[in-house]
């Protein structure tokens, strides 16, 4: 027999029928290969948001201006970035904050003050985080935990030996690591610097076997078994480097402001994973990337420069914000070719 749609048609013209039919054939003019890609919707969002802060505030996006903004947009990036990893995989990572804070609080009260410490220490700060990262995914791995569970552990086992390090916001980064994290190399900021250095490491990065065995498990962990793809490798490496990023964001951090703290994390857990949701990247995993995630992460920074030049109470960020996350992740379930908003599939 036809499908109700089909039925109510013939009998009698169901609009129904016809908005389905109607929507199947838009999407396949925007997207024959069977959907947009994820990270354009995001991307719409953000020129819009980048037309209205010229317009609120011209001359507010010069050159330089963009520089600086990118420089200080790093922070949530290098995190949220990190947390994609982990989502791809099908998992989530709440224990970069108290990595994030780790990183922070070492950076401020253990590194010295002369230049030939600084590789020593950065190397510290990076294992430290990456170890966290391994911990979680042999923890997710060997016992079978729920992540969100293991990583809130963490989190917590973390953020206590941060304040341990340092009780409260305070210390002070050596003056070479702030001048490191604050200089122009010409006349690019070092965070614009570092931002094309992610963008580079992402594109080698995903064409990797290793990057293939994240995806393939997060979209199909059985089916990723079968191809010979080591889950509890790929989930340790996946984890691992989800640390990584968190030290290397709250290294970063510490810099900027030239000193550190023991909670600063947990600013930056949910802002990271609304940026890997609004970028596009699948919170069931298997789908996204890192493209996408900076594109969120630049979303949502924006969002604070057009409350700013509006001249609104500090509330109104995270309320648009959320406004803006719904949006961006039902204008990316239709666009992809999901189950469509009048119930049924092109």
């Amino acid at each position: 027999p036809p499908p109700p749609a089909a039925a109510a048609g013939a009998g009698g013209g169901s609009l129904a029928g016809v908005g389905v039919t109607a929507w199947g054939l838009v999407r396949r003019l925007l997207a024959p290969s069977g959907g947009l890609p994820g990270w354009l919707p995001p991307l719409g969002v953000l020129a819009v948001l980048v037309a209205v802060v010229q317009v609120l505030g011209p001359g507010f996006l010069t050159t330089e201006s963009v520089g600086i903004k990118i420089a200080s947009a790093m922070t949530l990036i290098l995190v949220a970035c990190g947390e994609t990893l982990v989502v791809l995989r099908g998992g989530i990572d709440l224990s970069v904050g108290g990595t994030f804070s780790l990183a922070s609080a070492i950076a401020a009260t253990r590194a010295d003050a002369g230049f030939g410490a600084l590789l020593p220490w950065l190397v510290v700060i990076l294992a430290v985080g990456a170890l966290v990262g391994v911990v979680n995914g042999l923890l997710v791995t060997a016992l079978d935990i729920q992540p969100f569970l293991v990583t809130l552990a963490t989190w917590s086992i973390a953020e206590g030996i941060a304040l341990t390090i340092l009780p409260a916001e305070g210390g002070a980064t050596p003056l070479v690591w702030f001048e490191l994290g604050n200089e122009s190399i010409g006349e690019v900021p070092a965070g614009v610097v570092l931002f094309a250095a992610l963008v580079a490491w992402w594109l080698w990065f995903r064409r990797t076997r290793l990057a293939r065995a994240i995806v393939a498990t997060g979209s199909s962990e059985r089916g990723a078994y079968l191809n010979r793809v080591s889950i509890a490798r790929t989930n340790v490496v996946a984890y691992a480097l989800a640390g990584l990023f968190a030290a290397m964001g709250g290294l970063y951090y510490a810099t900027q402001i030239g000193a550190g703290s023991p909670t600063a994390g947990t600013e930056y857990v949910l802002p990271a994973i609304a940026a890997v949701v609004v970028g596009g990247t699948s919170l069931a995993g298997g789908r996204g990337g890192l493209g996408g995630t900076i594109i969120g992460a630049l979303v949502l920074y924006l969002v604070g420069d057009v409350v700013f030049l509006l001249e609104l109470r500090s509330y109104w960020q995270p309320l648009v914000s959320g406004v803006i996350l719904v949006a961006v992740v039902a204008a990316s379930h239709l666009l992809a070719g999901r189950d469509d908003a009048l119930g049924g599939r092109a």
